[in-house]
């Protein structure tokens, strides 16, 4: 991988998400040597990647490279390298691109589309975990209504314009509202030869509630904007199978539909060497400790995502979202330098920041600790948040402009087919 040599302690970071990013941050400027792996050569700002999935953002708005992200930080190495192995016993990382000793390892590779095992159904759906896979679903959704366009079949036109999402967390939830703005405000416009109003949104929720992690107060008022902008909402409703057209579920409940989008839950992605049943509990994370050091390793730590710290209030670990892997990462960072300096580390506190979720214009849920609260000003402190955390000057005024665009003129520029995408079905 070309990294010198050197006196400083080696610390290898295999992911550039929340954690990694807050880790090699917090690791800038100290007598160590950071070297961090990636499969992509950016920061991917996940929580709005359904506006680029619905046309209301382009991909490079919410990315940031992380070469320049740490660009000015000393003893500073990052290698695009897809991680295939940890050796253990030798502190060695086994890339695409050959093979890292460490003194310090940390993996933050973060979380993947949890299928639960159903290979058809991963097979023929579309997730909507990364870039890519955002960029392949704004395609899909733009293709079918181009193709429904030209189908005489009434059938096909429905299967066309129908989409079910399965999952009713903040990123179903958000993408349904989005959706159901594009019906309402966009399409009528594109397509004025198109009956539009035949469009369905459908979330199927396997449980009895939408933001299952919220309060009950949030999860009604998100069902009450959800079906006030047509969305049509089924619970205690499970997708057992989807064939590329047809959905079946444990009811008696079919849909019709070209388009099924999975985002009913992730599960961490484990690594080769990392992945023994006694590391791995429930959601494929890995066991850490207080210190976030897995399970039987004092040199090998996780965060993020990926791994599964068991506290009191959080019995099946800590949520898999944006805040635990920020604070994780930047404690670790205090705690690494710690072990260095052969100091006692610090357990880690989560301090829980609260959640929140949008599903429209002037429309969004906040439960913070204290102070719970729904409507147009918890839609501005959605918004206010999501620009504080995004990466980069540039990025946070690209999108609060597109934001302001579009709420003034009901619009979504970015809905363009950049790259054809056409599913290849399997039966």
């Amino acid at each position: 991988m070309n990294i010198p040599r050197t006196s400083y302690p080696r610390i290898v970071i295999i992911g550039g998400g929340f954690a990694g990013i807050s880790l090699a941050k917090k690791l800038s400027k100290q007598e160590v040597q950071v070297v961090l792996l990636d499969k992509h050569n950016y920061h991917t700002f996940q929580p709005l990647l359904y506006q680029v999935s619905t046309g209301g953002l382009e991909p490079d708005s919410i990315a940031y490279p992380i070469r320049k992200i740490l660009k000015d930080f000393p003893n500073f190495y990052f290698r695009l390298a897809h991680v295939d192995e940890i050796d253990t016993l030798n502190s060695r990382v086994i890339t695409d691109i050959g093979e890292l000793k460490f003194d310090y390892l940390v993996i933050a590779s973060g979380s993947k589309t949890n299928y639960f095992g159903n290979e058809t159904i991963k097979a023929n759906s579309m997730a909507m975990k990364t870039i890519p896979q955002s960029l392949n679903l704004r395609s899909l959704i733009l293709e079918n209504f181009e193709e429904a366009l030209l189908t005489s079949d009434l059938n096909e036109r429905n299967s066309l314009m129908n989409f079910v999402i399965v999952g009713g967390g903040p990123t179903g939830v958000e993408l349904a509202g989005a959706l159901a703005e594009i019906k309402k405000g966009i399409l009528p416009k594109d397509y004025p030869d198109l009956d539009t109003r035949l469009a369905q949104i459908h979330i199927v929720q396997s449980s009895d509630c939408i933001l299952k992690g919220m309060s009950d107060k949030a999860s009604q008022k998100a069902e009450d904007f959800l079906e006030k902008l047509g969305v049509n909402i089924w619970k205690n409703v499970r997708v057992t199978n989807y064939d590329g057209k047809t959905v079946t579920t444990n009811t008696d409940l079919v849909f019709e539909t070209a388009t099924l989008i999975w985002a009913a839950g992730v599960m961490g992605a484990t690594i080769k060497g990392l992945d023994a049943a006694e590391l791995v509990t429930r959601g494929n994370r890995l066991l850490v400790n207080e210190f976030n050091q897995v399970k039987g390793f004092s040199t090998i730590f996780a965060v993020g995502d990926i791994a599964c710290l068991v506290t009191e209030e959080f019995p099946d670990g800590l949520p898999m979202m944006a805040q635990p892997a920020i604070q994780q990462g930047e404690q670790l960072g205090d705690n690494m330098l710690r072990l260095i300096e052969e100091k006692p580390m610090k357990p880690f506190v989560y301090k829980d920041k609260g959640a929140m979720a949008t599903i429209g214009r002037n429309k969004a849920v906040v439960d913070l600790k204290h102070f719970k609260f729904q409507g147009i000003f918890a839609w501005y402190v959605w918004m206010y948040v999501h620009l504080f955390f995004l990466i980069g000057f540039r990025n946070r005024m690209v999108v609060f402009i597109n934001w302001v665009y579009n709420y003034i003129r009901f619009d979504r520029e970015a809905r363009l087919i950049i790259r054809p995408y056409k599913k290849k079905l399997k039966r």
